[in-house]
């Protein structure tokens, strides 16, 4: 039933109810509330109570009112099959009345109406509401700053939720909305930062009277609507033109508003130091503003470069920058979200790409000029402006003040690491680049050594010999010389690989480095921290003779006191071990020591990064050196120990599941070593019930798998964890590859012991995918399947008669023609039949003649006109020439054997069965002689190491060299049968025979080693 206005006390209560702190209260409004968000008339009653004057201090009642209105837009706006949603006459009452309540005076409600409209809107505009913007505009005209403010804010969450709308037709739309409204918008724009700024400059003046508190609060207001006019504006150039880049047309506004908003920057920039203390409010705003306006620049620069590019636009943008960079005022050093956005700036024009010249060329059209051509002019022009903003002096003026002023550590720095190593460390080399100064800082400098390298190179090795020569080893004091070096270090540190032409790594490591470790001096961290960080960058440098000595440097830095020093010699130590010039040898004796460092660290650390860096060294370890089995007891106390502590730490559990796997592998077939500790944990990996399921699954299996490849033998408690697959997979097939990996695993480890005990499993597990996933799933199956049937073929063939009645289907179906993922699922599968045909004959024939199977081929729209047996023998003799050796192999003995049955259709067949057995014949079997060489080296090499365990790789090739298809005989086979058929067929036979073209019948008495 409709609500109705009569509904709208009711309403209110139930609001105000849901608010309440008393359970009993709360528990049933909610409820209420939810039952009547699909009833007519519930949109309308929330609106009332939002905009009901007797109401407006009833804040926290409306703002509940608009969330559920929200939360009814997302759920019931757009007509939907379940529910009959919200009629078209309410739409309509609704627009209206959003419409009409422009002007409200609590900022919360207004920003709530805002997100109302503009979800509206994507759902309705155009096609349903193509006044919204006509009488916003309209109402703009006669606004008071109040209603104008609350009408931007409509503009922008508008604005922006059409702009992520992706259809052609949407885009236009919004080209259209920007047409229209850019000119006034920027009007408008131009207009208050004048007010503004006059504001501003009669502060003074007026500060003290009680008719300025008025005023200011209605220029504050103007300010923020200026601000919202200024991301209506970012939103129209950015979204409401396609990028320059694609279509070459220049975006007129670029030109017109970026030389204006570089203006506005420069005008508001020292109003920065004089409010800060007299005009709180107003100085947050013009830090809000100066960052913003910067970023607006960023924005139009990246996604219209060309227009960006003119010379009225690039060269004063690049130069304000650098400026502010390299000589900024006293007052404007501490700003430093600013200073972050002007190396943005200059960051993103040194790297980008359609100012840098094309290095591709292609053949022009005589009579035209190409998009090709257009691009290479404008970009020469641009990097004819930017090389002379950028003259030598300058680059290596930016270069200095980037490594002199923004590399060096502050003391507010040095108190943060003082005080929490850890976070320091973490908060130095994770931290996104464009968030903090230094880094950005860091970011600008990689990029323009990249630019200039010939140029920077002897520049920043002058500066680190100056750094070097002005702090010798055996300072000390926290100096301004000390904090010179440990910037110049992290200069040379950022860019080694090219600096690697100008600064010979053994020299300096041998003549600096090294003796930087030999003064533990407490304020040493600084160096020591920044060494570790050189010796892990310039791994590529560290060269045989210097291998050893860094190694032992590096291990020597896990035991610095200091946790950052620490930390940054465990990731660094990481990248050596990982290095494929990584030298095992020069690293044994220090394995001992390094696992030990290891885990006291693991134990010292609290932060969840410094736990998972550490965890990742480990695991880097275990990985990469080969004596890993001498401290598995060491390990497996780790890892059970640090599990435990993690509990309900995901993300780190996920990286010891990873460890862990490398554990496993290294130890090989002596892994159950490991069990006790390894098995419960991950029997709760795999378990769908364990409440971090999600998070750990994936690396569950991947440890599952592990486990079972290396295991020397099948233990009942992996053996149990079977059903837990089935489990998995019934929940879903995200894991699909590795879910038969294991299954392949359990059938080579388990045998008949795992046939016996989960026979019914696998049954329901193939029978759940087979027919359910899509043909890329199917390939990673049907080899497990093909595995099944050729260990265990009497046994397997009845109890997944449903899976093979699936595949029948497949082979009978057609549409692979064109897709090669199909083509090789037939034939695969067809493959698998063939062998059930060989091996287990009886069954095939049965399976081909049951009822349950002609149902299932009617369903999928299949006409059986003849023996299915025989409408497979079209499909062999189709997919004859599409499969492995071995797999031909099965098909020419399948096709033999149709020779026998008492059918006259095989007589017309017979041309052509012959004709495939022949092709096998005298093509040989590559697959064969491989596993022939196979078994000849497994057998010698077992034999020189008895009592040898062997590996997953050799199981699987013993069971393929042993494959009873391997045993038979194509050519006797053919003939026998050939024989057989002759009996069976008389002279019928002989008709048959001697329709076949005398070079067929040729190369098959070749075949057969007929006189």
């Amino acid at each position: 039933m409709a609500l109705s206005s009569s509904d709208l006390p009711a309403m209110y209560s139930l609001l105000a109810n849901s608010l309440s702190g008393d359970e009993s209260l709360r528990k049933p409004a909610e409820t209420a509330l939810s039952q009547s968000e699909s009833r007519p008339g519930f949109c309308s009653c929330l609106m009332e109570v939002i905009t009901a004057k007797d109401l407006a201090s009833q804040v926290d009642v409306r703002l509940m009112a608009s969330v559920y209105f929200k939360n009814s837009i997302n759920r019931y706006w757009r007509s939907r099959r379940d529910s009959s949603g919200i009629s078209n006459e309410e739409k309509i009452h609704l627009r209206q009345k959003l419409l009409s309540h422009l002007r409200e005076e609590n900022y919360q409600i207004a920003l709530m109406l805002a997100v109302l409209i503009s979800k509206i809107a994507r759902i309705d505009y155009p096609k349903e509401w193509p006044e919204l913007f006509t009488v916003l505009a309209q109402q703009l005209q006669s606004a008071d700053i109040l209603t104008s403010h609350r009408i931007f804010m409509i503009l922008f969450r508008t604005l922006k939720e059409l702009s992520t709308k992706r259809l052609t037709s949407d885009q236009r739309n919004f080209a259209e909305i920007s047409s229209h409204f850019f000119d006034y918008s920027w009007r408008l724009w131009q207009s208050d930062v004048q007010t503004i700024l006059h504001g501003f400059s009669t502060f003074e003046q007026s500060f003290s009277s009680n008719a300025s508190e008025q005023h200011h609060d209605d220029l504050y207001l103007i300010c923020e609507r200026w601000l919202l006019c200024l991301k209506i504006i970012r939103q129209l150039i950015i979204s409401g033109f396609l990028s320059d880049a694609k279509s070459m047309q220049e975006v007129r506004p670029v030109k017109e508003v970026s030389p204006v908003l570089l203006n506005a920057i420069q005008s508001f920039l020292p109003y920065y130091s004089t409010f800060q203390e007299r005009h709180p409010k107003f100085w947050d705003f013009i830090k809000r503003t100066c960052t913003k306006l910067m970023k607006v620049l960023v924005a139009i620069q990246g996604r219209h470069p060309y227009s960006f590019g003119d010379k009225c636009v690039l060269p004063p943008v690049m130069d304000f920058c650098l400026n502010k960079i390299t000589d900024p005022e006293p007052g404007i050093i501490s700003f430093e979200q600013f200073l972050i956005q002007c190396m943005v700036m200059v960051k993103n024009v040194l790297e980008c790409k359609e100012y840098k010249p094309s290095l591709t060329g292609r053949v022009m059209d005589e009579n035209g000029i190409t998009l090709e051509q257009m691009k290479k002019k404008v970009s020469s022009l641009v990097g004819g402006v930017l090389a002379s903003l950028l003259p030598s002096e300058r680059i290596v003026l930016l270069c200095n003040m980037l490594i002199r002023r923004y590399f060096v550590l502050t003391a507010s720095d040095l108190e943060e690491w003082h005080q929490n190593p850890e976070s320091f460390h973490h908060e130095q080399d994770m931290v996104q680049w464009s968030e903090k100064l230094r880094p950005c800082a860091e970011a600008l400098y990689i990029v323009l050594f990249e630019n200039h390298s010939q140029l920077l190179g002897p520049v920043v090795v002058s500066i680190l010999q100056e750094a070097m020569n002005g702090c010798p080893t055996s300072v000390t004091e926290i100096t301004p010389g000390m904090l010179l070096k440990d910037a110049a270090y992290g200069a040379a540190a950022y860019v080694y690989y090219e600096l690697s032409n100008y600064l010979s790594f053994k020299d300096w490591f041998n003549g600096a480095l090294s003796l930087e470790l030999s003064n533990d001096h407490p304020n040493m961290r600084i160096i020591r921290r920044k060494v570790a960080l050189i010796l892990g960058q310039w791994v590529s440098e560290v060269k045989d003779d210097t291998k050893r000595p860094v190694y032992c440097a590096l291990t020597r830095l896990l035991q610095d006191k200091d946790l950052s020093v620490r930390l940054a010699a465990c990731r660094s130590l990481c990248l050596h071990i990982e290095d494929a010039n990584f030298s095992e040898r020069d690293f044994t004796d220090l394995l001992p020591i390094c696992w030990d460092l290891c885990f006291k660290l693991v134990e010292e650390v609290q932060e969840f990064d410094s736990k998972v860096q550490v965890l990742n060294l480990i695991s880097v370890l275990i990985g990469h050196v080969s004596e890993v089995v001498p401290f598995a007891n060491k390990l497996v106390q780790f890892f059970q120990k640090v599990w435990e502590e993690s509990s309900g730490e995901s993300l780190l559990q996920i990286q010891l599941l990873i460890a862990l796997r490398n554990f496993v592998v290294a130890l090989g077939f002596q892994s159950p070593i490991c069990y006790n500790m390894l098995l419960p944990i991950l029997q709760n990996g795999i378990d769908i019930n364990s409440p971090d399921e999600l998070n750990l699954l994936e690396d569950s299996m991947l440890l599952w798998e592990a486990t079972l490849s290396h295991a020397p033998s099948m233990v009942p408690q992996l053996l149990a964890f079977f059903p837990c697959l089935v489990e998995i997979m019934e929940k879903s097939f995200d894991h699909l590859q590795v879910a038969f990996n294991i299954i392949e695993d359990y059938i080579i480890l388990g045998g008949t012991e795992f046939l016996n005990m989960h026979a019914s499993n696998i049954a329901k597990l193939l029978d759940l995918v087979v027919g359910n996933v899509n043909d890329r799933g199917l390939l990673s199956t049907l080899p497990v399947i093909d595995i099944l049937i050729q260990c265990f073929p009497t046994e397997v063939s009845p109890l997944i008669s449903s899976t093979l009645q699936k595949l029948i289907v497949i082979c009978l179906s057609g549409g692979d023609d064109h897709d090669p993922f199909k083509t090789a699922v037939k034939a695969s599968s067809s493959a698998i039949l063939a062998r059930i045909l060989v091996m287990n004959t009886n069954f095939l024939a049965q399976l081909t003649s049951e009822s349950s199977l002609s149902l299932l081929l009617q369903k999928a729209g299949f006409s059986i006109e003849e023996s299915i047996l025989l409408c497979l023998v079209d499909v062999w003799l189709e997919k004859v020439d599409n499969v492995t050796s071995i797999q031909r192999k099965t098909l020419g003995l399948a096709l033999s054997i149709i020779l026998t049955l008492r059918l006259p259709q095989v007589l017309d067949k017979l041309d052509q069965i012959l004709s495939a057995c022949t092709s096998v014949i005298l093509g040989g079997n590559d697959d064969l002689a491989d596993e022939e060489s196979s078994g000849d080296n497994m057998s010698s090499s077992r034999s020189h190491s008895e009592g040898t365990i062997p590996t997953k790789e050799f199981r699987r090739r013993q069971i393929k060299f042993s494959d009873p298809i391997n045993q038979l005989s194509l050519e006797t086979s053919v003939r026998d049968n050939l024989q057989t058929c002759a009996a069976l067929h008389g002279e019928s036979f002989n008709s048959a025979i001697g329709r076949m073209h005398p070079a067929a019948f040729a190369q098959l008495k070749q075949a057969l080693k007929m006189p």
